[in-house]
């Protein structure tokens, strides 16, 4: 998985996502798939990418981009159970 995912971040021109943050973003699709709506899952992956390339042009460190990221993410889920 993990050479398939390399390939897939050079053919995109992205840094590969590390692997620690790789299961972060498992652990949200699952949710958003378990928790929301299935089908929503692939947007949601993709408005979380959208969010951290937004904070890191804002000047965030990617790594701290990324969790905050998730953590909306997580809190959105969240509130739609509420």
């Amino acid at each position: 998985m993990a050479d398939w995912l390399g390939q897939a971040a050079s053919a995109l021109g992205v840094d590969a996502l590390e692997e620690g943050l790789q299961q972060r973003l498992l652990d949200a699709a699952r949710d958003v798939a378990h928790g929301v709506e299935r089908k929503l899952t692939p947007i949601a992956t993709y408005l979380v990418g959208a969010a951290v390339e937004k904070r890191v042009a804002a000047g965030e460190e990617r790594h701290a981009a990324f969790a905050s990221a998730i953590e909306d993410l997580e809190r959105a889920i969240d509130a739609d159970h509420a």
